[in-house]
């Protein structure tokens, strides 16, 4: 079980774009070699910025409540876990229906599979694998009452997504968490932002 004294923090004003995330997370024991990271360009034609993407281990995950065969499952301790094998049918719902993009269901393999911090070491005190090894600690996993000493931002963990409001068990660390950040998909597939 992941200890809820540990947070899992993203801070997309850090990150360098070095890829070490990518590579760390294909090497980790649960993800049969796929990286579980998404690394995006924010706006490739005015900067040189990326973002580490991961999963936001969502309070209540819509990816498992739109699975329509109850593969995709939440822990106690708030880790959302990739498809059980068994029982994904890679229909894609998870895909579809995440906010933040995240789950892939890989070809091939026909099943979803996506960060789930990696639990085989997280759950035993470790960190994972992307947070072991960010130079720049974009991606921290960290005591949740050290971040704040740590950092001039704040962590945030409720989001306002298409008008539905989403808790988080990481966070996104931002300058002023008083301020929401209001994302509206259809915006974002438009290019508007």
């Amino acid at each position: 079980m992941v200890s809820e004294e540990f947070g899992f923090f993203i801070d997309p004003q850090r990150c360098i774009g070095c890829r070490s995330c990518v590579a760390a997370c294909a090497e980790c024991g649960t993800h049969r070699g796929h990286s579980m990271i998404h690394l995006d360009e924010l706006d490739r034609l005015a900067s040189t910025q990326t973002g580490p993407t991961v999963c936001m281990h969502c309070e209540d995950p819509i990816c498992a409540m739109s699975c329509p065969a109850d593969a995709i499952k939440r822990t106690e301790d708030g880790v959302v876990h990739a498809s059980q094998k068994p029982r994904c049918v890679a229909c894609q719902n998870c895909e579809l229906s995440c906010p933040f993009g995240v789950p892939i269901v890989l070809p091939g393999l026909e099943q979803m599979l996506k960060c789930d911090l990696c639990y085989d070491r997280s759950s035993i005190g470790l960190k994972p694998m992307c947070a072991t090894v960010c130079p720049s600690q974009a991606l921290l996993f960290a005591p949740r009452h050290e971040v704040a000493a740590m950092r001039g931002s704040r962590p945030l963990r409720e989001f306002v997504i298409g008008g539905l409001r989403i808790r988080t068990r990481n966070a996104i660390m931002v300058p002023d968490p008083e301020v929401p950040l209001n994302l509206d998909a259809s915006i974002l597939m438009e290019g508007g932002l």
